[in-house]
């Protein structure tokens, strides 16, 4: 039987996530029974930590999580503290705003209530959505990805840096493409861990936004896993579609990142 929380299993799904891109990319990892560390390498990489469990005293934490940094002399980092207890200012970190942890149960429809059925602009042209399952599907989920957040260390955006066709091979990840007119506008990527699937890396390019390009991607990938849990991180400008998809807040995240100077990273 399956004791973990609902945020247990969120953090779960995001180390997992980034222990695939790490097999792919051919990265080391570190996974100890609170945490797990991606040093993920490379001129526009980011090492990445997911804290994974709930813990007693931070500054025990800290110290490990320090060891790991050091002897990985780690000039970048993003850091996701589920728990919000860890203070990494003293080594030269910035915390993002909290990010809301959100679950959606198998099954859950979009939420009713008086936003449910707003009206939205219509996008300008002929809305589609689906899987990208080839190396140029893939490349241009990277494409949007990277123009979309914007990520400005990746511009401009070279196929398989950060998503390599290697990706695609991989059991439980898959990308998602929402084209307007049949041109690449909106993705996102998922990844199932045999319990839940988790939604990351949601994007719109700029010109397409507020006009249900996020939501159909979102959708296409929550309909090829009717049966799992569904997990993500939700970004302020992001958590009320979320809602309206029927997905509810189990924790908030505070993400971590060095060097203080979160316009220069690219996560």
């Amino acid at each position: 039987m399956d004791t973990r929380s609902r945020l247990e299993l969120a953090n779960d799904n995001a180390a997992a996530f980034w222990l695939a891109q790490g097999r792919a990319h051919g990265w080391e990892s570190v996974r100890t029974p609170r945490f797990t560390a991606v040093r993920c390498d490379g001129d526009a990489e980011v090492h990445r930590v997911v804290v994974t469990r709930p813990y007693g005293e931070p500054g025990a934490l800290k110290e490990e999580l320090l060891a790991v940094l050091r002897k990985w002399r780690t000039e970048r980092l993003c850091l996701e503290d589920p728990y919000g207890r860890l203070d990494m200012r003293p080594h030269g970190c910035e915390a993002a705003l909290g990010q809301a942890v959100m679950v959606r149960e198998p099954g859950q429809g979009p939420a009713g209530g008086p936003t449910a059925g707003r009206r939205r602009p219509e996008p300008a042209g002929v809305l589609t959505a689906g899987e990208a399952v080839d190396p140029e599907g893939l490349a241009e989920v990277e494409r949007v990805v990277v123009e979309g957040f914007p990520m400005p260390a990746r511009l401009p955006p070279a196929a398989g840096a950060m998503l390599p066709p290697g990706l695609l091979r991989t059991p439980g990840y898959r990308a998602w493409l929402a084209r307007v007119d049949g041109r690449a506008v909106g993705a996102c990527v998922s990844y199932d861990d045999g319990t839940a699937v988790g939604v990351y890396s949601v994007a719109t390019l700029p010109e397409h936004r507020s006009r249900g390009v996020g939501r159909a991607v979102v959708e296409a990938a929550l309909a090829a896993h009717p049966d799992r849990t569904a997990t993500l991180v939700a970004t302020l400008l992001g958590e009320p579609l979320y809602r309206r998809l029927g997905f509810t807040e189990h924790g908030v995240s505070r993400w971590w990142r060095y060097p203080a100077t979160p316009s220069s990273m690219t996560v």
